[in-house]
């Protein structure tokens, strides 16, 4: 069984991969960190589970297809098996903002499913990583510890400092990565 504290939740849009406000619509348009690649395979590498948690309303926006969203999920797969890591759940919410579901951040919906497939009693202790609020509170509601990266909108989110009084901070995802694999958590 995972241990919550070996459970790292990762948004993915301005986590993983650069971020666009004209949304990531094609697998040409997904350009990965390389540091978040490595940083990924890394913590795999160092006895962490790594998974994904993503708002992904542009398919209810009708921007692209959740196929071409398996795609680019399936690249990114493929890029950090290739460095010795591995995703273990990839949970997206296709819904628009007003579609009144469960799982779209700052809802707890995609974290739990990911709590559920990973067969967890709980996600507490776990670690949320994102670049916006909405990733922030997804993680405080069941009880991760929640880092902010100042990539993407990272460091808009935290020029505006409400609600990250419990978030660590961080540059990106290597360096929060680094710092946890070095101290051991």
């Amino acid at each position: 069984m995972i241990q919550p504290n070996k459970l790292v939740i990762l948004d993915r849009d301005g986590v993983i991969n650069h971020d666009s406000d004209a949304y990531i619509k094609s697998l040409a348009e997904w350009i990965p960190y390389p540091s978040s690649i490595s940083a990924i395979a890394q913590l795999a590498k160092a006895g962490f589970t790594v998974a994904i948690a993503t708002n992904q309303s542009g398919i209810a926006r009708g921007y692209y297809t959740e196929a071409t969203l398996h795609t680019m999920h399936n690249q990114l797969s493929t890029l950090v098996e290739a460095q010795g890591g591995h995703i273990a759940h990839i949970a997206y919410c296709p819904h628009g903002p007003d579609d009144q579901c469960q799982c779209r951040k700052p809802l707890p919906g995609l974290l739990l499913q990911i709590q559920h497939q990973l067969e967890m009693d709980s996600l507490a202790g776990s670690w949320m990583i994102g670049d916006s609020l909405r990733d922030i509170q997804a993680g405080e509601c069941v009880g991760c510890h929640t880092v902010l990266v100042r990539t993407g909108k990272g460091a808009n989110t935290e020029a505006k400092g409400i609600g990250l009084e419990k978030a660590l901070i961080f540059n990106d995802l290597a360096e929060f990565t680094d710092w946890l694999c070095d101290a051991g958590r």
